[in-house]
């Protein structure tokens, strides 16, 4: 565990910012939109606990001298230090984890899990459960509850194997619970999972009114990556039902949720949140920061930003762009962000995807730009390709940049866009293209858009109103601090949807909302890929705008 201390601002309400995988140890969108909460308020003191790879991962970010302290909290790090317990404690600690392992696997049990939850981040507390976890006695625990008769996971016929591999994926999960919780103040989680765990132990133990805000939707995330990930169903069964049951707990637990677009309160709402919880907070971006991007370049040119990641789904547009050129010869693909760490062989794949269409000449892959802006003013048409986005500042960006815009249609971007840009399927190149093709032929409505889309982002996604509303809930939440004060309780879980207990995700779509559903994995620690590789786990970098 890392600690940077700044300056502590006395007499200022206190803010600390949960993170995972992202500010203050790496750029991307979540990062930037963390960045201009704390800069936006010099009133206010802020601390940040930060969930990052292996600890060793560097600030990027310049902090103010309001942000008081950092925490960091390698997830794949060296092992924390601490004993396991012994006796009457182990014998406690023991049966808590017992009661928590059968939550996660029988329905019947899950009430259970709040209860053990806390008892071990107790443990934690003492510096007992990562040694714990580590040791014989947790497997055989483990081991005892999946092979009880009348489970599902116990017709998977689990292996010793597969004990070790769930047991050790808890164990790092759950290393958020060691580190101190804020004791005042206001913890802002900004996403679920992991990163809440030190907000949970706050609220339960000092009365900590939690906010949580969800870019995307971290539950569906992890179904999504759990999908192809290297694990036989019941280590599946047990790290899933985790994140399920942690997502059902944060929605009962938190004082206030600032979903970044209605498409996530949907999912929300249908995780147990009680809906008089949930206050929708749309993105800002600052549109003097942003201006008009001015002349269109004179090659009939499609522009895209962000990081070089599987998920941006760059082999769509690629595709699509081979069949845009099939009626504009002359046309360019000019593609902006950085390729994270892990990321060569993706990029790797797209090039030799646009050489293998014949294409190689006119996708340029243009690496990290200095000013974003330029990016936008690249192309006659800004293109947005993701399979998963939040409330993506790259569409903002280049709607306040006065650039027509072609996006899939995930998650917020159809509340981001409204009718000042094209708006198509995702995973469909011959729509995508279409719609390319669309605006690259008609230069009036191509300005007429640009001109509307600026003018949306002044009227209602500017950073000033996200910053205000922001410093009004932590004020708000900070006035409910103290035991007892802020806890939702049963009441607020009465609702009761509950989450799906398949390894798949429940399918909560709407026609409005696609097929969307969690912002950038890149933004996170926790994915399938830094669970099979522990070195290759540290935060990975790419385009600010991301």
């Amino acid at each position: 565990m890392h600690v940077h201390h700044g300056a502590r601002r006395s007499g200022a309400t206190r803010v600390t910012l949960l993170t995972e995988g992202t500010y203050p140890h790496s750029h991307g969108g979540v990062s930037v939109w963390c960045d201009q909460l704390v800069t936006g308020m010099p009133d206010l003191g802020f601390d940040v606990i930060a969930v990052t790879g292996t600890g060793r991962e560097p600030l990027v970010w310049d902090l103010p001298e309001h942000v008081a302290r950092v925490v960091s909290v390698p997830m794949w790090g060296p092992a924390p230090d601490g004993r396991a317990p012994r006796g009457r404690s182990g014998r406690q600690l023991a049966s808590a984890y017992e009661q928590f392992l059968t939550a996660l696997l029988d329905p019947a049990a899950e009430g259970g899990f709040a209860a053990a939850l806390y008892a071990m981040a107790r443990a934690a507390a003492d510096g007992a459960l990562s040694p714990f976890l580590r040791g014989d006695k947790a497997i055989g625990v483990l081991t005892a509850v999946w092979n009880r008769p009348g489970l599902a996971v116990r017709e998977a016929r689990p292996t010793l194997h597969d004990a070790i591999t769930a047991t050790a994926l808890l164990e790092h999960a759950l290393r958020p619970l060691a580190t101190p919780p804020p004791d005042t103040g206001v913890a802002h989680a900004v996403s679920g999972g992991v990163a809440v765990l030190p907000g949970l132990a706050a609220l339960e133990r000092h009365g900590v009114p939690l906010l949580l805000t969800e870019h995307g939707v971290y539950l569906r995330e992890r179904y999504l990556g759990y999908r192809t990930a290297p694990y036989r169903w019941p280590v599946k069964a047990v790290v899933l039902g985790f994140f399920r049951l942690l997502a059902e707990e944060t929605y009962r637990r938190a004082a206030l949720i600032t979903p970044g677009n209605r498409y996530n309160r949907l999912w929300e709402e249908q995780g147990g949140a009680d809906p008089e919880s949930i206050r929708t907070v749309y993105n800002g971006v600052d549109p003097g920061a942003f201006p008009p991007a001015g002349p269109e370049p004179d090659r009939p040119t499609l522009s895209w930003a962000g990081r070089v990641d599987p998920i941006k789904d760059l082999e769509t547009l690629i595709r699509a762009f081979a069949l845009v050129r099939g009626r504009l010869p002359d046309a360019a693909l000019r593609l902006f962000g950085g390729t994270p760490r892990g990321g060569e062989a993706y990029r790797q794949r797209c090039e030799a995807l646009a050489a293998e269409l014949g294409h190689a000449d006119a996708v340029t892959f243009e690496g990290r730009v200095e000013d974003i802006k330029d990016a936008y003013a690249a192309g006659n048409v800004v293109m947005l390709s993701s399979i998963s986005e939040g409330f993506p500042f790259t569409l903002i960006e280049a709607m306040s940049c006065g650039r027509a815009t072609v996006s899939t249609d995930v998650g917020g971007v159809r509340e981001a866009v409204g009718d000042t840009g094209l708006v198509v399927p995702p995973r469909d190149p011959a729509r995508m293209a279409a719609a390319a093709l669309e605006l690259l032929g008609d230069a009036e409505r191509r300005r007429s858009m640009g001109e509307a889309a600026r003018l949306r982002v002044i009227q209602q996604f500017t950073l000033r109103q996200t910053v205000d509303t922001f410093r009004s809930i932590y004020r708000e939440l900070a006035a409910l601090g103290g035991p007892g004060e802020v806890d939702r309780g049963p009441a607020a879980h009465r609702r009761g949807a509950g989450l799906c207990r398949c390894a798949a995700p429940p399918r909560w779509e709407t026609p409005m909302s696609g097929g969307g559903f969690e912002r950038e994995r890149s933004d996170r620690i926790w994915t399938p890929e830094s669970a099979e590789q522990p070195a290759q786990a540290d935060v990975r970098t790419g385009s600010m705008a991301g």
